[in-house]
């Protein structure tokens, strides 16, 4: 039992088996990831998805998972009938691409109709996450899935029923044996499933407007502390209970980026108010007075900056544009427009030094990491869909998903 144990953690630890990877990090530093690629450079497969999604691939050793949805939603002039909606989880192989298995299952409705900011992501846009022995998927009123690794249906859990005109996004975790969910659009909460039987162990209420991930942070006393981003507020948890443990003001307005932190620190983003603010965790009470350690008027909006080394970095959601920030101070070390590019949704991760950014249009941008921009490559997917997920390093290659495709990035 102790090799295989031993043997999972040795693979998961090689691997992106979240959103943003190792930690929420959204970096693996010793992946030697291409610089330079495009259609028939530097691509070791590209799989036709049975449908389109926002969401991240994750990867489990020669495993890959990736969800999509069918059936509906495919055009804003001709949506279809959506009560042909259906939800797909799929596990690919990851030398090849080969689709291993795919689980369907038929959407709850009523859905938000495909249209307005709801048509720029669809319905498949939360990452899955694996523990090495079961892999869980999110999809919104439809519920909380978990499947074996074979593709095995385990559980299904109801998590809420109400929907939003810009869909749901926010993507679980886990945390011991709880898959925590941000069902902020479903019921308003934050629900911890028992990973074993989808039986719910917790529930926060009160969580409004929240597109964010939330992140189990570690802290100096070798404590840990769920984050949790919403309108107006940032909740630091006990992730084991659920009790509230401090609270502080935050940006007034809706939240999309994921919670980051570093040695205790949280880093939150607002969805639209130009707010980003750090606080350090592991205080008690209303600590707005206390523990919020500076704030800087910008925001990348959607995507979840990458700290690096003493820096934030992000790609923009509203504008083509490069950002830097010093963690320690809050000040904008650069703000570069990067012309002829479209906004991001998908957010930027980290590998061999380099940071690596997509457009919504499937442009790539690298940067180096350091705090002086310089862009050292600039790549297109040539891809005639729409790239909103945020891409996987694992084993020197990166992943990284359309609305119509999955790319396998490598020598």
């Amino acid at each position: 039992m102790l090799a295989i144990a031993l043997g999972i953690a040795t693979a998961m630890g090689a691997d992106w088996t979240r959103f943003r990877g190792p930690d929420g990090s959204g970096a693996l530093e010793e992946a030697n990831v291409p610089v330079r690629f495009g259609p028939t450079e530097n691509v070791a497969w590209k799989t036709s998805l049975p449908g389109p999604g926002a969401s991240s691939p994750i990867t489990l050793g020669d495993k890959v998972f990736v969800t999509c949805y069918s059936g509906y939603g495919l055009s804003e002039d001709d949506p279809g009938n959506q009560q042909q909606l259906r939800l797909h989880l799929l596990c690919l192989d990851r030398p090849s691409g080969k689709i291993l298995w795919d689980q369907s299952i038929a959407a709850t409705p009523p859905e938000g109709d495909y249209k307005g900011f709801l048509a720029m992501h669809g319905y498949a846009s939360s990452t899955p996450v694996t523990d090495g022995q079961a892999v869980f998927a999110f999809f919104g009123r439809s519920g909380v899935f978990a499947y074996s690794l074979e593709g095995k249906p385990l559980w299904r859990a109801d998590v809420g029923s109400k929907t939003h005109d810009w869909g749901s996004g926010a993507s679980p975790i886990l945390h011991k044996n709880l898959l925590v969910v941000n069902a902020s659009i479903e019921s308003e909460s934050i629900v911890a499933l028992d990973k074993q039987t989808g039986k719910p162990v917790w529930t926060v209420p009160g969580i409004r407007e929240s597109w964010s991930t939330p992140l189990v942070v570690g802290l100096p006393d070798g404590k840990q502390e769920l984050v949790v981003s919403l309108h107006s507020k940032v909740l630091g948890l006990d992730p084991d209970t659920g009790e509230q443990l401090w609270h502080c003001a935050g940006p007034k307005d809706y939240i999309c980026p994921a919670v980051i932190a570093h040695e205790g620190v949280v880093f939150i983003c607002s969805g639209r108010e130009p707010l980003t603010l750090a606080v350090r965790c592991g205080g008690r009470g209303d600590v707005t007075g206390t523990h919020v350690l500076w704030e800087l008027r910008k925001t990348p909006c959607v995507p979840t900056p990458l700290y690096h080394d003493g820096y934030l970095y992000w790609m923009d959601g509203r504008r083509g544009a490069a950002a830097c920030v010093d963690a320690k101070t809050g000040k904008m070390v650069y703000e570069k427009r990067l012309s002829g590019l479209d906004k991001s949704y998908a957010s930027m991760v980290l590998a061999g030094g380099r940071l690596y950014g997509f457009t919504r249009d499937g442009d790539a941008v690298v940067l180096a990491a350091k705090p002086q921009f310089e862009e050292l490559a600039r790549n297109k997917l040539d891809d005639p869909g729409i790239v909103n997920g945020t891409p996987a390093v694992s084993d020197g290659r990166l992943l990284v998903r359309s609305d119509r495709f999955l790319y396998c990035i490598g020598e």
